[in-house]
């Protein structure tokens, strides 16, 4: 396979995808990624296919005290001071190997990918409910989410080398700080979330789910911010200006995951551009919103048939090439 081409590992109007799919075949799942969203392609997790691929099995079974049955249920023993054991199994991971495999068979180089991995937040989450002691799970949570990061980081550069890696770490716990129902202290939880980033040798990111804290999310000094296109995002005008102006990137979740979504990227586009005008009316520079702008669906799409998958991919591109038109979206921000 040739080396990929060099390329910036960012450039406003890409598209790529939150990682789940509906897929039981991750050949073709890998396939669909790079078809759809071949400027930046994103690992495949195929939960459908095996529960051991599921946001939260996927990751914790690297601990040594973490047992993860086959339909993808998660038993803690005790806590353990043992390290991670991070390995990349087609159980747990086919989604991730078959994108790689593809990728070498097909002579296929992309110049990026994007990997996603749960965040420390979401598996200290877990571990809590799973009656583990908050102070020791989130210790373990961290551990693991930096063991992993660095596992994934290294295989990728050995199967794709010269690739350049966005990795994100996925963050629905975050709903839990923006209810005051988290079993972390907020200032510490900023504190977990930004040590793990920190340990990224690469460009990252974190993507917050539904109603999860955004304020935690930037606090903690993400690259890429990864948010749904809704209105409460309005309410963080002023610290969005503060992350984009220090070169920060936002992939908006711009196609819907919670309803239907249709057969026309313009209401999609539509919406898209109404949220920037009020976030410009509250003092957010348009320009910026525009240069330093990704698209994503909302969510992950597992819960969608494979058909209704690819077309919200497909919807994803066309909305993204729309984005890479400055002129256009210039005067459309700014209400011209």
């Amino acid at each position: 396979m040739q080396p990929p081409r060099r390329v910036p590992v960012l450039e406003p109007g890409l598209a790529t995808a939150i990682g789940s799919l509906p897929h039981t075949d991750p050949w073709l799942a890998a396939e669909v990624v790079l078809r759809e969203l071949p400027d930046l392609p994103a690992v495949p997790q195929l939960p459908g296919r095996d529960p051991r691929e599921g946001m939260l099995a996927q990751w914790l079974g690297a601990l040594p005290e973490v047992e993860i049955a086959p339909d993808g249920s998660v038993r803690v023993a005790g806590v353990s001071n043992e390290a991670p054991v991070c390995s990349v199994t087609p159980e747990a991971h086919s989604g991730l190997l078959a994108l790689l495999d593809v990728c070498n068979e097909r002579g296929v180089a992309p110049g990026r990918l994007k990997v996603q991995v749960t965040g420390p937040l979401t598996l200290g989450t877990a571990l809590v409910h799973a009656g583990v002691d908050p102070v020791p799970a989130f210790r373990r949570s961290f551990v693991l989410a930096t063991a992993w990061a660095t596992a994934i980081q290294q295989l990728v550069a050995r199967r794709v080398p010269g690739a350049a890696l966005v990795l994100v770490f996925d963050e629905p716990g975050l709903v839990q700080w923006s209810r005051g129902t988290a079993p972390l202290e907020r200032e510490v939880a900023i504190d977990v979330l930004s040590g793990a980033l920190a340990a990224v040798d690469c460009i990252s990111g974190v993507h917050v789910c539904g109603d999860g804290d955004l304020g935690l999310a930037l606090e903690s000094g993400p690259d890429v911010l990864g948010v749904e296109v809704a209105d409460r995002v309005i309410d963080e005008a002023v610290a969005l200006e503060h992350f984009l102006g220090g070169e920060g990137w936002i992939a908006w979740g711009a196609i819907p995951t919670d309803r239907p979504v249709g057969d026309s990227v313009e209401p999609h586009w539509r919406r898209l551009l109404e949220l920037w005008r009020a976030l410009a009316a509250r003092g957010c520079d348009p320009e910026t919103l525009r240069s330093r702008a990704l698209v994503t669906p909302a969510c992950g799409l597992a819960g969608y048939g494979a058909t209704q998958a690819e077309r919200m991919l497909g919807l994803t591109r066309q909305l993204a090439d729309r984005l890479r038109d400055p002129a256009s979206t210039a005067r459309l921000v700014l209400g011209a």
